[in-house]
């Protein structure tokens, strides 16, 4: 018999905050060292960095779900890179684990910012149900973003006490509350993602290329520093993370083509970058006012994400 959804949730929630603050411990450490890597070939320096912190932090996160809690091997597992004891987890299950061991590699590989996150988060075909993203280098510890049921969390880590403690500490996100923002975060248009953010500024909102980015959209997002964003043909392992928090916070996350609310039951494999995506446009946001501008105003774009 399956277990229970509320037992698998109940299980990240115990495990999984020490493995990311590990995982964000060695990434820290590692960013001292040149160790780029070869590996993928989409032509975007955004999606094709790869270096040994995300085959490293992947190796630990995926044999520490594996041990640290068996009950999480009924799930399928989907992570951004190949390597790890993938074969220990479900081959078909309704419940999927993602895992994107460093997000925003580029930006940890050339020391651009200190926006790079460790981050998992648990699916369905339909809806995202639990969330936990760490950013090691922002703040003096590092900042924690999580969701789960109708709970949003952010806020920094504090290294005097477990990380499962330090999450149960932190105080909920009210979303009425919340600081409201029109700063929508762009990316996935390639070269065009600086031309996408001034369009998505003229129809009254604030468009934030990858290159001007404060950090990771995530804790950002969740604080109320951003209002959503707009992806072009969003990857599998990070971009669902915003869908939850949006939905939490009032909003949603559609397709611009149709308005309708993305699902996770069509996806395919970019093999120029070695990772699942969803087809089209997403566009997330904190409001329906907010969805609806982004949607028109892209609604028409190519939805084909490679023009050669």
């Amino acid at each position: 018999m399956s277990p229970a959804v509320q037992d698998i949730i109940d299980a990240l929630k115990e495990v999984s905050p020490d493995l990311l603050r590990w995982s964000g411990a060695i990434a820290r450490r590692m960013r001292s060292f040149n160790i780029a890597l070869p590996g993928k070939h989409s032509g975007s320096s955004n999606t094709d960095a790869l270096t040994l912190a995300d085959l490293t932090v992947q190796e630990l996160v995926v044999a520490g779900l594996r041990d640290r809690a068996p009950i999480l091997r009924h799930c399928r597992i989907e992570a951004e890179e190949e390597n790890g004891d993938l074969a220990a987890f479900a081959k078909e299950s309704l419940l999927v684990l993602a895992l994107d061991p460093i997000d925003g590699t580029k930006y940890f590989k050339d020391h651009t910012g200190n926006g790079y996150a460790v981050m998992l988060h648990l699916r369905t075909a339909t809806e995202v149900i639990y969330s936990l993203v760490y950013t090691p280098e922002e703040g003096p510890h590092g900042t924690w973003t999580q969701a789960y049921g109708q709970t949003i969390k952010t806020g920094p880590d504090d290294p005097s006490v477990s990380a499962r403690e330090c999450l149960d500490r932190l105080p909920a996100v009210d979303p009425a509350s919340r600081p409201s923002s029109d700063r929508i975060y762009i990316i996935g248009f390639q070269k065009n993602d600086p031309d996408v953010a001034q369009k998505v500024t003229g129809i009254g909102l604030q468009g934030v290329a990858p290159d001007d980015m404060p950090g990771s959209i995530y804790p950002l997002f969740a604080r109320g520093e951003f209002g959503g964003s707009l992806i072009h043909t969003p990857n599998i392992y990070d971009y669902p993370v915003s869908q939850q928090l949006a939905r939490l916070l009032g909003g949603n996350s559609v397709w611009v083509h149709n308005g309708e609310p993305v699902h996770f039951s069509e996806t395919w494999m970019d093999d120029r970058a070695g990772m699942l995506r969803l087809p089209g446009i997403v566009a997330t946001a904190d409001s329906e006012e907010k969805l609806k501008k982004l949607v028109e105003l892209a609604r028409d774009w190519s939805r084909v994400r490679y023009a050669d």
